[in-house]
């Protein structure tokens, strides 16, 4: 029979924080504790609890008590964490998630979600110097590593899946990841493409959302697609098709990209590195237009919703975006490409917990039927596996995307 470890049962949370804390994989932790790899597994988990002879050793080897591990009141120490982006200033609040054996501090930049504020998970107790911060700006797929900061975290830490990329859809995985068994936390990042692909490349999140398919899933070039390496995990999300919005208004006057400047058009436009703005430079470079010529060019949105709420405030008269963004402001559209987006797991966490679950998840009724749900999202692939080395050797030589065949006329949307 199991002794009674003499602390309160929780979900393993504090046992994990506090390995992390300290830096220990849990092959460390357990041969410093004379225990099984198996039994810290299980038991930060929550499968299982500690005897009170584990449940010893373990805050042994970590240089706390039992109460602080197990106990309901377990104390909650610093961690050091890389940083997703650069953080200015001490006090900070962060999302902070556990990858692999170290912690991530993704920055919550205004702390909301659009329509409420944004639960904050960790506070900075230091702060970058200027140096550092200098130093880091560049593109998203050449920009270093942000030096490591403390962190004071907000409560226990649990499992959480950390995603990087601009479709809308991807906080959908929240709920189902949370009903896993045990749950997992969502923690995203929005960005574009080629900066997922960078955070991926160098550990700091789980999954990617990229572009990498064109229309009919044909393969085509994507800055830092040569990050992808064999034993990647690519896994299919879902797909809509990107194109030029409009106001209502002036849409009847606009046949295409080229048009935008003859009409005196205000554009805004996505960041460098952003598949959106490469469809709106090589659409352009087509029709033979300078970028410079056009009003509003060197302006930047972080997002499809965001470049569709900048044109529907009338901050902007038009911009590349997909046509979900399009159809939830009611604006026009003019289709230009179709593009899949699938999600990338790096090799080393392809069979951690987070994976794992985003796996479960992907594959699974509800998800589909949510991302179905929306306004030009086609969910019928997600789920499915595509291979990471084939796929990178089929980028090296594919051709940018092109607008979709027989696709050209405007998509008014009440």
């Amino acid at each position: 029979m199991q002794e009674d470890a003499g602390a309160d049962r929780n979900d393993g949370t504090g046992l994990r924080s506090a390995r992390l804390a300290r830096g220990f994989s849990q092959q460390r932790l357990a041969e410093t504790a004379g225990v099984s790899r198996q039994l810290v597994s299980s038991t930060e988990s929550g499968k299982s609890g500690p005897s009170l002879r584990v449940a010893l050793a373990l805050a042994r080897a970590l240089e706390l008590s039992v109460e602080e591990v197990f106990g309901s009141a377990a104390l909650v120490r610093t961690v050091s964490a890389r940083p997703i982006a650069p953080v200015d200033a001490s006090g900070s609040r962060v999302a902070l998630a556990p990858i692999g054996d170290t912690f991530v501090a993704l920055p919550l930049a205004d702390g909301t979600n659009g329509a409420g504020f944004t639960a904050a998970s960790g506070l900075t107790v230091d702060a970058d110097s200027r140096e550092a911060l200098n130093s880091g700006r560049g593109s998203p797929d050449t920009r270093p590593s942000w030096p490591v900061r403390s962190v004071q975290p907000i409560g226990p830490q649990r499992p959480t899946l950390v995603v990087a990329g601009d479709d809308p859809a991807l906080p959908l995985l929240e709920v189902p990841l949370g009903l896993l068994d045990p749950p997992l936390g969502l923690a995203w990042w929005p960005c574009c493409g080629s900066e997922a692909l960078g955070l991926a490349s160098r550990g700091l999140i789980h999954a990617a959302g990229v572009c990498l398919r064109g229309q009919s899933g044909e393969h085509r070039t994507c800055p830092g697609a040569d990050l992808l390496q064999p034993g990647d995990v690519v896994i299919a999300f879902c797909s809509w098709r990107e194109g030029l919005v409009l106001r209502p208004e002036p849409a009847a006057d606009v046949a295409g990209v080229a048009d935008l400047q003859r009409a005196g058009l205000r554009v805004v436009n996505r960041e460098p590195g952003a598949d959106a703005r490469r469809l709106l430079d090589t659409e352009l470079a087509d029709k033979g237009v300078d970028p410079r010529q056009l009003s509003g060019y060197d302006t930047q949105a972080t997002g499809h919703l965001q470049v569709a709420a900048a044109i529907a405030a009338g901050l902007a008269d038009a911009g590349i975006a997909s046509e979900p963004a399009a159809l939830a402001y009611g604006l026009a559209f003019m289709p230009l490409a179709s593009e899949h987006v699938d999600l990338v797991v790096p090799a080393a966490l392809a069979i951690s917990p987070e994976a794992r679950g985003l796996l479960t998840v992907l594959s699974s009724r509800w998800l589909r039927d949510q991302l179905a749900s929306l306004p030009g999202y086609d969910a019928s692939h997600c789920g499915e596996r595509i291979g990471a080395a084939w796929l990178r050797r089929r980028l090296t030589n594919a051709a940018p995307p092109h607008a979709d065949e027989g696709q050209s006329s405007w998509r008014r949307y009440p």
